[in-house]
């Protein structure tokens, strides 16, 4: 079997009109009467015709296409930010490049760049966390980039355009539930400290606690790697360290996870005894034992936003926006933090 591509002038033909008017039923001008639009509408479906997006962009000056940098796809979090990236491009009319990087902390940032540049794209999405060398270079290579870039979930700057979940304040929303219902003694797991993510987290549990008049005792702190090995390792030294512990927040819902087995290993109740909320809302959260309380980032929207923002910049190149977009997270309460007072 062979296949033609159909031409616009084919199409032209059999509808009997110009290939101007075909253009012009394309790309939705208004300058065509509806029964034109209609009749050419019926032969570009009967012949399936597809516009092509090289010759639009050879008209405008522009491949409709953006530059994607990513990592570790397989995980829940990067998973759910590319499903909005691609949800936002197609629905915006464009196409992207992704580039997945095998480690977040020990990559060529310049060859990338120059990499992705190489194919014309209109503007580049950075969907990696700020750790290792990606804190390191992105001041230094913005210079070298002469197509808009948008950083997601990375520190704000001055000089950068950000989209990003304010996980401090996904921090305090988990600290705040903890004190209303009644606990004293409130430790913390984070993540990876080398993650703007995991500081801003533990930022949050300090200020929440401060702002109600509560002490940092710095041993109610151990530090996870996301994982639930971390966190079964980091309850029990937390509860060897402070036994009377009846409250801990969990910076991911994977160490939640790891950290509601231990406790009831060493003969803690949850919630009567240990009172946990986790951070993500994972799709397993309402299906842990007892189900988990956490806090809901919408990391998808995150990925929309970011490609919204970075398509504003690029049809409007004279009045740039390096205002930070914060996503504000939600407090989603389940049975792990109740209290049973």
């Amino acid at each position: 079997m062979s296949y033609k591509r159909v031409t616009i002038k084919a199409v032209a033909a059999a509808a009997g009109v110009s290939t101007q008017t075909i253009s012009r039923v394309v790309n939705g001008r208004p300058d065509v009467s509806p029964e034109t639009r209609e009749h050419v509408q019926e032969i570009i479906d009967k012949l399936g015709y597809q516009p092509s997006k090289i010759a639009r962009s050879l008209i405008r000056g522009q491949s409709f296409s953006l530059g994607v940098v990513s990592y570790g796809i397989s995980l829940y979090g990067p998973a759910l930010v590319l499903q909005g990236i691609q949800e936002a491009t197609v629905q915006s009319g464009y196409s992207f490049m992704l580039n997945i990087l095998p480690d977040a902390e020990v990559y060529d940032a310049d060859k990338i760049v120059r990499d992705i540049m190489s194919y014309h794209v209109d503007g580049i999405l950075w969907a990696v966390p700020e750790i290792g060398q990606n804190r390191d270079w992105i001041q230094q290579i913005l210079p070298k980039i002469s197509v808009p870039i948008v950083f997601l979930n990375v520190q704000p700057r001055p000089t950068l355009t950000t989209a990003v979940i304010d996980n401090r304040h996904g921090g305090r929303l988990a600290t705040r539930h903890l004190i209303e219902q009644g606990r004293q003694h409130i430790g913390i797991i984070t993540g990876p400290m080398n993650w703007w993510e995991a500081r801003q987290r533990e930022l949050g549990w300090r200020e929440e606690l401060m702002a109600n008049g509560r002490s940092i005792d710095e041993s109610y702190i151990t530090h996870g790697d996301w994982t639930p090995s971390s966190g079964e390792r980091s309850i029990r030294m937390l509860l060897d360290w402070h036994p009377e512990m009846d409250a801990v927040f969990a910076c991911n819902d994977q160490i939640a996870l790891g950290a509601m087995k231990s406790a009831r290993q060493m003969g803690r109740r949850i919630p009567e005894d240990l009172a946990i909320v986790g951070f993500d809302d994972i799709p397993e959260a309402p299906y842990f034992d007892p189900s988990l309380t956490t806090i809901h980032q919408d990391l998808s929207e995150m990925g929309r936003e970011g490609v919204r923002q970075l398509i504003r910049i690029i049809n409007n190149p004279e009045h740039p926006t390096t205002e930070p977009i914060k996503l504000l997270p939600t407090l989603v309460v389940r049975q792990s933090s109740l209290s049973t007072g």
